[in-house]
């Protein structure tokens, strides 16, 4: 019984921990980037943004920003979210890399209080808003 409460009073403290960090790196000012433009880059796999996503995102996978053509324009503002934070981080830094002056880290797509919706028809079919999706039809 010692040894679980030990376990879970690590898990707690690493939980705490990780969130307290997210809170602290996570751009500020994305309100009111957002209420001026830019746009949400989902960067989570195409069957993660079926299941979930906030409206108007656009989703490219981290895979694919690594790849030669990212179908994005570089004026723009983006605020990349993942499901966890994570992903969204790496996306910041591989589209800085590449020349995008206007890209910032919104974590948790979930975390953002957006209007959400899921593209999960009744069929089981998912209707999915990628750059990348005509070019494998």
């Amino acid at each position: 019984m010692k040894t679980i409460l030990i376990i879970a009073g690590v898990c707690l403290f690493i939980y705490i921990g990780y969130r307290i960090y997210r809170f602290v790196n996570l751009d500020k000012g994305l309100d009111a980037r957002i209420a001026n433009g830019a746009v949400i880059l989902d960067v989570r796999t195409e069957r993660e943004f079926s299941t979930g996503h906030i409206e108007g995102a656009v989703n490219i996978p981290l895979s694919r920003l690594h790849g030669d053509v990212i179908p994005l324009d570089k004026k723009r503002t983006y605020i990349t979210v993942c499901s966890h934070g994570l992903r969204s981080v790496k996306a910041v830094s591989l589209l800085k890399e590449r020349g995008f002056a206007n890209v910032f880290n919104g974590g948790a797509w979930s975390d953002l209080s957006l209007p959400t919706v899921s593209e999960t028809s009744g069929d089981g079919s998912h209707q999915n808003k990628s750059p990348f999706r005509e070019e494998r039809e």
